[in-house]
This record gives structure tokens, sequence and C-alpha cells, in this order.
């Protein structure tokens, strides 16, 4: 599967700085933070997933990154631009071994199939 993308020969030259600019300071450090851990999660204040997501990984003495950014009326031009890196639409964003794996309710269900113990054993 793969996702679309619009192609940067879509893109009007003039704007393509802008939109590679727009919040890439926010995009490196949650890429800076995948490469420097073994699980990292994106979140935001007020959302209840991200803090089920850290309660799950609580509960299995699992440690991870958190890295939170805003809530619901604040940051949410950065947290936009980690949208559109990711394709991934909500939080919390969960990164294992570098692998984006969706967000709680998909830790969830890897955790309940036993893939999530596979994961964190499979070579980096």
């Amino acid at each position: 599967m793969t996702r679309s993308i619009l192609d940067e020969a879509h893109i009007h030259p003039a704007i393509r700085q802008k939109i590679s600019d727009s919040n890439a300071d926010i995009v490196r450090e949650v890429q800076a933070a995948v490469a420097g851990s073994a699980i990292v999660v994106v979140g935001m204040g007020q959302n209840p997933f991200p803090r089920k997501a850290r309660k799950i990984l609580d509960s299995l003495g699992t440690p991870y990154q958190y890295l939170g950014y805003g809530s619901y009326l604040s940051k949410w031009r950065p947290r936009s631009a980690l949208k559109m890196w990711t394709g991934w639409g909500t939080f919390p964003m969960i990164f294992v071994g570098g692998q984006l794996i969706g967000g709680a309710t998909e830790l969830q269900a890897l955790v309940d199939s036993g893939e999530f113990a596979k994961l964190l054993k499979a070579p980096a």
C-alpha cells in the first residue's frame, strides 16, 4: 500500500520552500526522538488517547519517550505538520523501532495479539 502524496511537480516552485519549512522544527524533533528511542509517543493535552497509550506502556513496564504538543486549541499548526508528515491524522502517534504503529487503539490490538512483544524483540 502506498499513500497518495502530491508530487512535487504539482507544487508551484514559488511555494515549495514555504511548504518544506512549515513547522519543520517539530518534524525534525520527532524524527530525532524516533531515531534515538525504541518507543516514542507523540501526543497532546486534553486528549484521552495519548494518556491511554502511556497507561498501556506503563502497565507493561515498557520505557518510552513522550513528546507533547499543546492541546486542542494550542499548537494545532505544528501538529498539522506532523499529521502531514506521517499521514496519520490523530494523536497519539506511536513509533516502535522507528515504525509508526498507529495510536492507542492500534497499540492495544498489538499488545492483545502478542505482536507488540515481537516488535520489541525485533532488531532495529
